[in-house]
Order: structure tokens, then sequence, then C-alpha cells
């Protein structure tokens, strides 16, 4: 038993990549239904980066979703407000940043507990949906979040823009190669650097102008 316990328990891991995966786990990795492609940003607020991005929304007239890292909400609790009065969503990502194959079932109760504390008395909103860091679950993660019954929403496509070499046009490149964006889509960006490449948010924010003109 535990070694089948063993071996089972990264597979929720793949589920960005193997559609089959996520659907056998209930994670949602498209939008259902959605009347336009939906842009999401993990890892903020972050104090340049997320003002950036809303700005640039504001300016297509586009809403988003943003999953907000519960130690980054504590840092900048107003910035996370700014980002609901301006129109768009929140979500939880996390509290501490880290791979879920290397957190325990316990440990992650406690993250979700306090990423979610952290966004509800910051902002007074009760969000329900959740991205894990990395994209990453495990057996031991995914009934928690089920439990709570929050939607676990992963992505589409991506722009790769938290690595050092991103720049403008290959971020909007990758979100674009499969053609212009579907409703059903969900695109994966950055508004922070928090933790990925310093600076990683001024290539995503300037890339936003093309990916949302497609």
């Amino acid at each position: 038993m535990r070694a089948a316990a063993a071996l089972t328990w990264p597979v929720p891991a793949l589920a960005a990549v193997v559609p089959p995966i996520a659907r056998a786990y209930r994670v949602q990795c498209d939008r259902p239904g959605g009347p336009a492609p939906l842009i999401t940003f993990d890892d903020g607020p972050h104090a340049q980066g997320t003002p950036a991005v809303l700005d640039r929304l504001d300016a297509a007239g586009t809403k988003a979703l943003f999953f907000l890292v519960g130690e980054q909400v504590e840092r900048d609790p107003g910035l996370a407000r700014e980002v609901l009065a301006r129109g768009h969503e929140i979500g939880v990502h996390c509290h501490r940043h880290r791979n879920l194959l290397r957190v325990t079932a316990c440990g992650f109760r406690t993250d979700l507990d306090r990423a979610h504390a952290a966004i509800t008395t910051a902002t007074g909103d009760e969000p329900r949906l959740y991205r894990p860091p990395y994209g990453i679950l495990t057996t031991a993660t995914l009934p928690e979040v089920h439990r709570r019954g929050w939607t676990l929403q992963l992505w589409t496509r991506w722009g790769r823009d938290w690595t050092r070499r991103a720049t403008p046009g290959t971020i909007a490149a990758r979100v674009l190669r499969d053609g212009p964006l579907r409703p059903r889509d969900v695109v994966l960006l950055h508004d922070s650097d928090a933790y990925s490449a310093p600076g990683s948010w001024q290539a995503t924010a300037a890339a936003l102008d093309r990916i949302l003109s497609r």
C-alpha cells in the first residue's frame, strides 16, 4: 500500500501538461464556457510589477485574474485591495512559494490557511480559485483543496516570462504560437519577480500590449 501511494503521490504534478490527468483529478486548465480568454498573473502583489500590469489592462479595457501570495499581500495589503478595486478577480496562490512535492499535507493546510487569512483580511474578499506554485500538485494536497470547495485553475498557455532571458517578444510569441487566443484559453503570466529573475515583470508588462491585441 505504501509503495503504491508513493508511486501515485506525484502524478497530479503532470496535470498542467497531461489533460487526462487534469480531468482525472478535477483540475481545470481551460476556462469552460468563458466568453473571452482569461489572462492570469501569479506571485504578486509586487510594488512595481502589479501597477504596471494594472495600467496596461486598464488601457486595453481588459480584466484579469491575480493569484496572490500571502506573504506578499502582508507586505502590501493596499495593493491587493487595488487589484480588486480596479475590477479584477483574485485567487489563492500560496503563503510561501514552495514546490508542493516538498511539503507535507499538514504543512500544506497551514500554508493555505495563512494565505487565505492574509488575502481576506487585506481585501475583504473570499477567493475560491486556487493555483499551486509551479502548477504542481500531489495526491496529499489535492484533497485539501477539494475539501474547501475551491476550483483548481491551471492554464492552457504560458509565456515563460519568469526567466532571465525572457523578452517582450519571446513572451508574446510563446503565448501566441498556437494562433490567436481562444475564448477557453487561460494564459499564465507573472506580475512579480519575487520568485523569478530580477526585473522579469518589466518584460511581462511590455508583452501585454501584443498579447491583448490578439
